[in-house]
């Protein structure tokens, strides 16, 4: 099995609750092709007592018989003769393991792990209660049990378990929800599979798929990045053209809502209201509605956040998935036929217009990674944006020592030159922004760029210049 990347606050996480003095229920979740149960497995080594899979689409009947095929296992390597039955119902099911762990003579932690949690929870199947009894009754009152349920379906673990409000409240003992990679971790992943790019290939990969491990993997190294994205997503049998419907799908129940917000946020870059939501997808406002944001926020799809001078409930919701970003600006209405689509779209318009984009959009992923580069991670901040009729800056990092930084983001492929009417554009909008912020801190302009900035009689207005190399920190 491939070494584990990252994940190092994770992994200290599940490794300590083997050294527990009493049993522990943790609950693994976040996007689809993330890496959950990888993370899990490694971690534990595989050194499971009992391990099941739930299957997509299959009645209770199969899932329980899946179920008596890993107690068959679970007992096999114990060499304790067991031959019952399969269980009628989960209640049964969840006895016949806990009689089995009875057996076992082994000391210490008994790691149960039970993968694609939602897909147990068949249709009037009682999982839930029957999982609730099982924990309630019998494994909590014990100090020798790890039970860790995975599940990507974000609808269903959200409202089951992370903020369950039955029997299994307040009852898990850690909740963890695992982030995509950054570009660091994406470069050592890459760096793995000996796909060697340098740092902007590197970028723009991640400008169109993220950090997800699972998109990673499809990377043929003996290909450019742009070969790779155009294969993987504007051949006829491309995998990534039909991994949108999927992806969603399996996340969200009436996934079709939540389709809704993502495609009426991708249509307007620095976000939408609540009410502009509403209003461009015809959803009613309701409890409906912010368990739709809540789901997508929580899937690391969206973001919420705050403009300055105002307040928190004045803020936007923001498509930041840049799978979903990407898709839906070339790949959804696709030409078919065209296979050589991606690669006849570079250093077009269209291609310039996104790549700027996207980029802002990673920067605002590695916020932790540019206030370290300023040197400001121990000084208290509030991460912002701010617009006006006039101008609108798309991250404000307002710091408690007087200072606001306003950052400016440009992609380019050589060091970003800064001309006599884009100084006049920023001289404007640092002006704008005193007068109608009425702020009296002082104001540092910071340029992020992918190849820092030319030296030239306007670039000594820039007091921090960045480049991508600190986003790979």
């Amino acid at each position: 099995m491939n070494p584990l990347i990252g994940r190092k606050a994770e992994v200290k996480k599940l490794q300590s609750y083997l050294k527990s003095q009493k049993s522990e229920f943790i609950a693994v979740y976040g996007r689809r092709r993330v890496g959950k149960t990888f993370l899990i497995r490694k971690t534990y080594e595989n050194r499971f007592a009992f391990q099941l899979t739930g299957m997509a689409n299959v009645n209770i009947q199969q899932q329980l018989s899946l179920f008596h095929v890993a107690l068959q296992k679970y007992a096999s390597n114990l060499s304790i003769p067991w031959e019952p039955k399969p269980a009628e119902n989960w209640f049964k099911a969840f006895q016949q393991l806990s009689e089995l762990i009875e057996k076992n003579p082994t000391p210490g932690k008994k790691i149960l792990f039970l993968d694609e949690l939602p897909w147990l929870d068949t249709r009037n199947s009682k999982f839930i209660p029957s999982l609730e009894h099982f924990w309630n009754s019998w494994a909590s009152a014990r100090d020798d049990i790890i039970l860790v349920v995975c599940g990507s379906a974000a609808s269903w673990m959200l409202k089951h378990l992370i903020k369950s409000r039955g029997g299994l409240h307040n009852r898990i003992t850690d909740r963890i929800k695992l982030e995509p990679f950054t570009l660091k971790e994406t470069e050592t992943f890459l760096h793995q599979k000996n796909a060697i790019y340098n740092r902007h290939q590197t970028l723009l990969l991640f400008m169109a798929f993220g950090g997800i491990p699972y998109y990673l993997e499809y990377v043929d190294r003996e290909l450019s990045v742009m070969q790779n994205i155009n294969n993987l997503c504007f051949h006829t049998d491309a995998p990534f053209r039909l991994e949108y419907e999927i992806l969603y799908a399996s996340l969200f129940n009436k996934h079709e809502r939540h389709v809704k917000v993502i495609e009426a946020l991708s249509k307007k870059g620095k976000g939408l209201s609540r009410g502009e939501i509403i209003q461009k997808t015809k959803l009613s406002n309701g409890g409906g509605l912010s368990q739709i944001l809540k789901e997508l926020e929580e899937s690391n799809f969206i973001r919420y956040y705050k403009t300055f001078g105002k307040k928190q409930n004045d803020g936007l919701y923001q498509l930041v998935d840049m799978y979903s970003l990407f898709y839906l600006r070339f790949i959804k209405n696709a030409d078919r036929d065209d296979r050589e689509l991606w690669l006849n779209t570079l250093e077009t318009p269209s291609f310039f217009s996104w790549s700027g984009y996207a980029f802002e959009m990673v920067c605002l992923h590695h916020i932790n990674q540019i206030k370290k580069a300023l040197g400001i991670l121990g000084i208290q901040t509030s991460v912002s944006t701010w617009q006006s009729n006039k101008a609108q800056i798309d991250l404000v990092i307002d710091r408690k020592d007087q200072v606001i930084n306003l950052c400016e983001m440009k992609f380019s492929i050589n060091e970003f030159k800064i001309d006599k009417k884009y100084s006049d554009n920023l001289r404007n909008k640092i002006a704008d922004f005193r007068e109608e912020t009425n702020t009296k801190k002082a104001l540092f302009l910071t340029m992020i760029t992918t190849y820092g900035l030319a030296q030239n009689k306007y670039s000594g207005m820039v007091r921090n210049s960045l480049d991508m190399d600190i986003l790979f920190d």
